[in-house]
């Protein structure tokens, strides 16, 4: 008992690392790390890590006036996920050269020898002698009944994988940079048009004062202007703020620093709006024959019929052909001489406890495994398809109706204006005019940069958006777009 009492005391986990405690004292205590928990990467380690993240000449001469061009281009530049995937294909690829070798023949030498002493009592051969042997030897496998082609076919099919899961996840981090551009530019955009709310709302307050002071209008208007007034500042505060963050999330998409010396060149052209030309039955049927991640399921699918074909063949006998070319040196003329032999060998499992058997069992059922998920894949690339095809044609639309909305609200707060100048209309018919006003401006924004953003997100979803961040969707010219 004090054995196993020791023995269990010697197999528990040690109470501390490096000076600390090696875990929390409860559940609900936090854990206090040494010095050495966090130590920053150094060397190899760091270079490593941060291999990539630079600004590419082209793009450093105009670093505080990036385009989107830019933006697409520092992120697949610096992104850590098409680093690791990038890594992650040439894993693969020379897992496949690997997987290719075992169609030729080994070849092995071994030398060994040494000095020796025998207790046998012969008197022609000496007690003492030193020995070395070289041997060459050559195998093939002529015949296995399918485990070679099957490991090769594996990791052929492992290699079309991470190669498109690779060229899948420069579509995601293209798009990804594309919307934290669309998303800055948007903020910016309602930024501005907080900053113009406010210009109303300044206007009004001294129609309002103007009005009080000739005694045509209550101090109750002027309070209502200006708590106008205050709301529209705090909006363009809240807007301003929302710059920074947006601005953020760009350095996060290109791989900067977020308080890194950069800047995106800002966007408030108008740009024609196109109506998108195909269907969305084309562009699932597209998605669904072509898109990275989805072949990449497929390639997994047939790898692990592969694997299964592999696992049955190690239940079935090999063929192997071999040659050996052996030399002997000794300080006894004896013992010295060469040796040569043709081996031709049949290895055949005929019992391992039916963990072979098993084998294949396992490799069917992960088989299936891997051919639900194929379909799974499948089904979200459509219900992708469909769902960003549907979301496009709304923002095409609201597009329009924004062009609309702001020609209208324009126009009423420009009347309700007038008639309270005039004397004949109220403040609050004109605050109501200065609120959709501010919404209509604000909605102008959002509709041509939620467009873009849908229309990226649609070709990403079809599996065709470029490395340069273009659609390669067919469009049609629309109505231009108002700002």
């Amino acid at each position: 008992m004090v054995f196993l009492a020791a023995l269990g005391s010697a197999c528990a986990p040690p109470s501390t690392i490096g000076g600390a405690a090696a875990t929390p004292k409860s559940a609900g205590a936090v854990w206090n790390p040494p010095n050495d928990a966090g130590a920053p990467l150094v060397g190899s380690e760091q270079k490593l890590a941060t291999r990539g993240a630079v600004v590419p000449p082209e793009v450093a001469g105009h670093i505080l006036k990036l385009t989107l061009d830019d933006v697409v281009n520092l992120a697949l530049t610096n992104s850590p996920l098409t680093r690791s995937t990038w890594a992650q294909a040439r894993a693969s690829a020379a897992t496949y050269g690997s997987a290719s070798g075992r169609w030729l023949p080994s070849i092995t030498a071994d030398v060994q020898g040494g000095p020796s002493r025998s207790v046998s009592t012969s008197t022609v051969v000496p007690s003492s002698r030193t020995n070395v042997s070289t041997t060459l030897s050559l195998q093939y496998l002529l015949l296995d009944f399918g485990a070679r082609s099957g490991t090769m076919a594996a990791a052929h099919e492992a290699l079309f994988a991470a190669d498109l899961t690779h060229n899948a996840t420069v579509q995601n981090v293209v798009l990804q940079s594309q919307g934290a551009y669309f998303a800055l530019q948007a903020s910016r955009g309602l930024a501005i048009a907080a900053t113009e709310a406010v210009g109303t709302a300044k206007a009004n307050l001294e129609a309002a004062n103007r009005r009080h002071d000739v005694g045509l209008a209550t101090i109750a208007d002027v309070l209502q202007a200006k708590t106008a007034l205050a709301q529209s500042q705090l909006v363009a505060q809240s807007a301003d703020g929302n710059v920074q963050a947006a601005r953020a999330q760009v350095a996060l998409a290109v791989g900067l620093a977020a308080n890194s010396a950069f800047e995106v060149a800002p966007d408030t052209g108008v740009q024609p709006v196109m109506v998108l030309a195909e269907n969305v039955d084309s562009l699932i049927e597209r998605a669904v024959r072509g898109r990275p991640d989805v072949a990449a399921a497929r390639a997994l699918a047939r790898q692990s019929s592969a694997q299964v074909r592999a696992a049955r063949s190690a239940t079935l006998p090999s063929v192997l052909l071999g040659a050996n070319l052996g030399q002997t040196r000794s300080n006894n003329s004896l013992l010295q001489g060469s040796t040569n032999a043709l081996i031709f060998e049949i290895n055949w499992p005929l019992f391992t406890g039916f963990s072979r058997e098993y084998d294949v069992v396992a490799a069917q059922e992960n088989a299936a495994v891997v051919a639900a998920r194929t379909e799974q894949v499948r089904l979200q690339a459509i219900a992708q398809v469909f769902t960003s095809y549907y979301a496009l044609q709304t923002a095409t639309q609201r597009v329009s109706t924004a062009a609309e909305l702001i020609t209208s609200a324009t126009q009423s707060e420009e009347v309700a204006r007038g008639r309270y100048a005039e004397g004949v209309g109220s403040i609050l018919d004109l605050l109501t005019a200065q609120s959709a006003l501010a919404d209509a401006r604000a909605q102008v924004v959002l509709s041509r940069w939620t467009w873009y953003t849908a229309l990226a997100q649609l070709g990403r979803d079809s599996g065709v958006l470029g490395t340069r961040g273009e659609a390669n969707l067919t469009l049609t010219p629309a109505a231009a777009g108002r700002k």
